[in-house]
């Protein structure tokens, strides 16, 4: 330390004012670009409902679609497992959900795989990298322009029903079930088949798994630590088991819709889907030309701490949630027009949910105006670990339309 001390004594006052300048640049590049804000460059979706484009998607939400439907027939028998009696033993309340199409179908070779490892791929990283590929078709970024690149992988998942079939025979295991199945490779594999050096993550905090794998993409970009990241969540429905649990804590709807924030609401509707994000730091996607769908100007983390119950929401953690995303955005509450809330359709959590939301934003506006709240899980259902990623896109699509679709 000394010796570093002496040679600073030892500058001219000149060189000494151009350390400090230098140094003042270095700091003020750090400073902008923690609070830059976030580009969303690309979308890709996959979802209940026909909703295979982010236009598809749209035209959905629009004319207020419900892509619940009863429990396909591939997936396993619903009238084996059904009983109205949400405490029979080993039966749900379940008939409907918000199911994808041909979760079997893959084009392997598109991808470089064989169909015989393909065969042993969890649906959910199939599909993944099908959704993927597409936002980079959305954002018209090649994915030759992201490899060997700093670019990450942020993937909410929770599902690990494939793996109970894979490994239901011991001796029926193959080579390729260990990788197919496994969670982290949701997102390793990603990364490996587009050559892309950035994090890759597979993040699981149960119903907000896409919404922090976006938080963490954000915080990544700000830290310089990737260029560019692929971020969002996927979720599968391929056995009966976790309905059944849920039937027993009275969670699910007997009519198999959420009926988020309405007197009648009595639980939620299990759904799957996937939805994927492209993201860039906003001076990036000006420099490059690439066109900005939406700009993410703050994201928020927190957890309950202890509440009235290990499922039970806790409304101080989700205003102080709120009101660090809005001090870090620097953003009035009484600017924002439009809230895509959680909504599940409980009759627990949304009361909770709702004040918090008008703790923050119901305070009387001077204009007159008012605030619009929805939640798309009245038209998909509960996606579960991409619950998030879809009220992300829901919310991020009616920017450039200027139009609220309903709840």
């Amino acid at each position: 330390m000394s010796e570093f001390a002496d040679r600073i004594a030892n500058l001219s006052p000149k060189r000494l004012a151009l350390l400090a300048q230098d140094l003042k640049t270095r700091l003020d590049r750090l400073e902008t670009r923690r609070t830059e804000p976030i580009a969303i460059v690309g979308l890709g979706v996959r979802f209940p409902g026909g909703c295979d484009d982010p236009d598809a998607f749209w035209r959905f939400l629009e004319r207020g679609g419900d892509g619940t439907v009863e429990v396909p027939r591939d997936r396993w028998d619903v009238d084996a497992w059904y009983d109205p009696d949400p405490d029979a033993p080993g039966k749900t309340v379940a008939r409907r959900g918000g199911y994808l199409d041909r979760v079997d179908r893959f084009d392997a070779g598109f991808f470089g795989l064989s169909p015989r490892e393909a065969a042993s791929m969890d649906p959910q990283q199939r599909i993944l990298l099908e959704v993927a590929w597409e936002a980079l078709e959305d954002a018209l970024v090649p994915a030759e322009r992201l490899a060997g690149r700093p670019v990450g992988v942020f993937v909410g998942i929770s599902s690990t029903e494939y793996s109970s079939l894979a490994f239901a025979d011991a001796e029926k295991i193959d080579v390729y079930d260990a990788t197919g199945c496994a969670i982290n490779l949701a997102a390793g594999r990603l990364s490996y088949l587009l050559d892309l050096r950035g994090p890759s993550l597979a993040v699981d905090t149960a119903c907000s798994s896409s919404l922090v794998a976006v938080h963490l993409a954000c915080r990544s970009l700000a830290s310089g630590e990737c260029d560019a990241a692929l971020a969002g969540g996927i979720n599968v429905l391929l056995t009966p088991e976790t309905a059944v649990g849920a039937s027993k804590m009275k969670m699910l709807a007997a009519d198999g819709r959420c009926k988020a924030f309405d007197a009648s609401a009595d639980g939620f509707v299990r759904g799957e889907g996937c939805g994927v994000v492209l993201l860039e730091r906003l001076s990036d996607a000006l420099e490059r030309g690439d066109r900005i769908q939406a700009v993410l100007r703050a994201t928020a983390v927190n957890q309950d701490g202890r509440s009235a119950g290990l499922t039970a929401p806790n409304a101080q953690a989700q205003r102080r949630v709120i009101e660090t995303a809005l001090a870090t955005a620097g953003i009035d509450p009484a600017a924002v027009g439009l809230i895509e809330a959680h909504g599940t359709g409980t009759p627990l959590g949304d009361p909770i949910e709702m004040e918090s939301l008008l703790a923050t934003y119901g305070r009387p506006r001077t204009d007159g105006s008012c605030c619009a709240v929805g939640s798309v899980k009245t038209n998909l259902g509960h996606l579960e670990a991409a619950a998030g990623i879809a009220g992300f896109l829901k919310a991020v699509l009616p920017l450039s339309r200027e139009v609220v679709p309903p709840h």
